[in-house]
């Protein structure tokens, strides 16, 4: 199975992937960081994927969805974006209004 097919396996049979450096309980990196506790204050369980033990992965990640940097966030096997877009949609209320039907 090729780096793209793996991913797009990924994103499809999680509701909810974040590509992120770290773990959720010791992220890597701020923005890493930022990403989790956003996914944990909407209180939805995600799929973490540590692109830091596979350089495949890190790099194919960024091929995916065009996007060059890492976190990422898929929703139902859509790409919704890094850190940032996150972060706008949370303050927003968008992101919690698209994660409530995965929440449980």
């Amino acid at each position: 199975m090729s780096t793209q097919e793996k991913i797009r396996q990924t994103v499809t049979e999680n509701p909810v992937v974040l590509y992120m450096k770290g773990t959720p309980t010791f992220p890597q990196c701020g923005f890493s960081a930022k990403a989790t506790s956003i996914l944990k204050a909407c209180e939805v369980s995600f799929h973490p994927v540590n692109v830091l033990i596979d350089d495949e992965i890190r790099q194919g990640i960024k091929e995916y969805a065009n996007w060059p940097t890492i976190p990422q966030l898929y929703i139902n096997g859509e790409f919704i974006g890094g850190s940032d877009i996150i972060g706008e949609m949370y303050q927003s209320g968008e992101l919690q209004k698209l994660l409530e039907p995965l929440k449980g």
